[in-house]
């Protein structure tokens, strides 16, 4: 499967988002007042610029995002200044234009082939100034085939995989690309896990519990996004714990869709908790997986065994 074109359209896709995001999360471009306005704009411009892009160049894709035109009703301050803020590098694009970017992502799961979007992963970081990512993933017949991470604050870069060809890093400026490839650490007890920074979207009192019982005395990268994903494709880190806060919540696919791929073409093993790949063909939400594990491979039946004992 050759996926040249797709790869192309996808990094200048996710760049745009990175410049548009970083933007609003700089303070560049003003925001109304509004609870949690900077992350709503950014999030509903990056889906904006991004379904452009798709739309422009491949067109009759599929895209499954995350957000929809219903948070503009009642709030048309919020779709003037969403609109600004995409002309700044679309501008050409008027009210209608917009609104059918944003309403292309909202379109339901296909089997076959479809791309899903995360415009702004990791809202809390983004509000905090700290690390989030735009991710961009492309699933054929169930399996993530092409990846791209927009980590504007991780080194200012984007990390990208297509599957069969390996993961690479390059920056925001352009610039060589350069391969990644997950840490070797074979023991257990040396490993350094990454876990989210907001206890509710992860059980932190689980994974101390695991690393108690894995030997690990380091303590834990805690970062938000899909960023965890790149820590792990590039040897900052050897594990990505995300077990479910709740036994009734269940993953959606745009938060993991392109970092899993990232961390599998860099040499490394992505699970959920009783070990299954993870699947992408239930909708919206990997109803049929219970957590996250992503590890360097070497660790990962050791990971699995703790999570067992708990």
């Amino acid at each position: 499967m050759n996926l040249d074109r797709e790869l192309g359209v996808a990094l200048e896709a996710v760049k745009a988002g990175c410049l548009l995001s970083r933007a609003v999360q700089q303070g560049i471009t003003s925001v109304a007042k509004e609870d949690r306005s900077p992350v709503t704009i950014a999030d509903l411009g990056t889906q904006c610029v991004i379904s452009m892009r798709l739309m422009n160049h491949l067109p009759g894709e599929t895209l499954i995002g995350e957000e929809d035109t219903k948070i503009f009703e009642g709030r048309e301050q919020l779709k003037s200044q969403v609109l600004e803020l995409v002309r700044r590098f679309e501008p050409d694009t008027d009210e209608d234009q917009m609104m059918g970017a944003i309403r292309f992502g909202s379109q339901p799961a296909v089997p076959e082939r479809f791309w899903v979007l995360d415009p702004i992963d990791g809202t809390k970081g983004f509000l905090r100034g700290d690390q989030y990512a735009i991710a961009l993933g492309l699933v054929v017949d169930g399996r993530v085939v092409l990846g791209v991470l927009g980590c504007p604050n991780y080194g200012e870069r984007m990390f990208y995989a297509v599957t069969g060809r390996g993961a690479f890093a390059v920056h925001l400026n352009g610039g060589d690309k350069k391969q990644i490839n997950v840490d070797d650490v074979a023991d257990p007890s040396r490993a350094v896990f990454c876990e989210s920074v907001e206890s509710a979207h992860a059980a932190h009192g689980d994974h101390a519990k695991i690393s108690e019982i894995l030997g690990m005395t380091r303590a834990p990268f805690r970062m938000d996004s899909q960023c965890k994903y790149a820590a792990v494709a590039q040897g900052d880190a050897s594990i990505y714990l995300r077990l479910p806060s709740r036994k009734d919540y269940q993953e959606c696919i745009w938060d993991h869709a392109a970092g899993s791929i990232l961390v599998e073409e860099a040499g490394g093993r992505v699970s959920d908790c009783d070990g299954k790949a993870l699947d992408f063909t239930a909708g919206r939400r990997l109803v049929n997986n219970r957590g996250i594990i992503a590890t360097n491979g070497r660790i990962h039946d050791a990971v699995l065994a703790a999570i067992a004992q708990l």
